[in-house]
């Protein structure tokens, strides 16, 4: 039964926030232009289309039972060909950022949802109070560590859209090998004994929690 429960409060607000992310890039491609998600049957919040099994199961899985400060998992990219945009330099900003900015929403709406939890039974209102803390926390985990500005993330296809050219072309070179500097980033200081990624994330994310539980009006 506990780990039932754990399943509900932590894979239910997991799964949503990977699975809305990625839909909202498609989404957003198809508003400016670019209908390959949706050809593909991305353009969907049905949670089948958009698992991975290493990055939405297993990859979280293991950072929460080695219990590391960070938490995150990514589900199958949705395929966005940006030369296909109205303005593939502006629109792709937009298309890059349309992911970590519904985890924002998303957070925001779990915050507000703290006030309904009175209409509930007791036993009810804890449930459903570690799931919503769990689903505020991890949507800004995930809108915070996406924004990193290192390609094939969000916050790299940003940068290489918002940079002018003699910086965004050598960032966008990185891409192909941008998954590995990153697993870089989180095995290495850890193996060394450091928490520079931690630090990196964990920071910023305190930071908007507060405000976002400010917004929403709790204490």
């Amino acid at each position: 039964m506990e780990v039932f429960l754990n399943i509900l409060i932590l894979g239910i607000p997991l799964l949503l926030a990977i699975t809305l992310h990625e839909a909202a890039h498609g989404y957003a491609a198809l508003r400016y232009g670019d209908d390959t998600a949706k050809v593909m049957g991305r353009v969907s919040m049905n949670p089948l289309r958009h698992i991975d099994p290493l990055g939405t199961i297993i990859l979280p899985g293991l950072l929460l039972l080695s219990g590391s400060p960070v938490l995150f998992g990514y589900a199958k990219p949705v395929p966005v060909n940006f030369n296909r945009l109205n303005n593939p330099r502006s629109d792709s900003v937009i298309v890059a950022a349309a992911g970590p900015a519904t985890n924002i929403v998303l957070a925001y709406i779990s915050a507000l949802l703290f006030h309904a939890l009175v209409f509930f039974p007791l036993n009810v209102q804890l449930l459903l109070q570690e799931m919503l803390s769990f689903s505020v926390l991890i949507n800004v985990m995930l809108a915070v560590f996406n924004m990193i500005p290192i390609p094939p993330l969000d916050g790299g296809r940003v940068a290489v859209g918002l940079l002018p050219d003699s910086l965004a072309r050598p960032l966008a070179r990185l891409e192909p090998y941008g998954i590995f500097i990153i697993f870089g980033l989180i095995l290495i200081p850890y193996l060394l004994g450091l928490n520079f990624l931690g630090w990196l994330i964990l920071h910023p994310v305190k930071i908007i929690v507060e405000i976002i539980s400010l917004l929403a009006g709790l204490s």
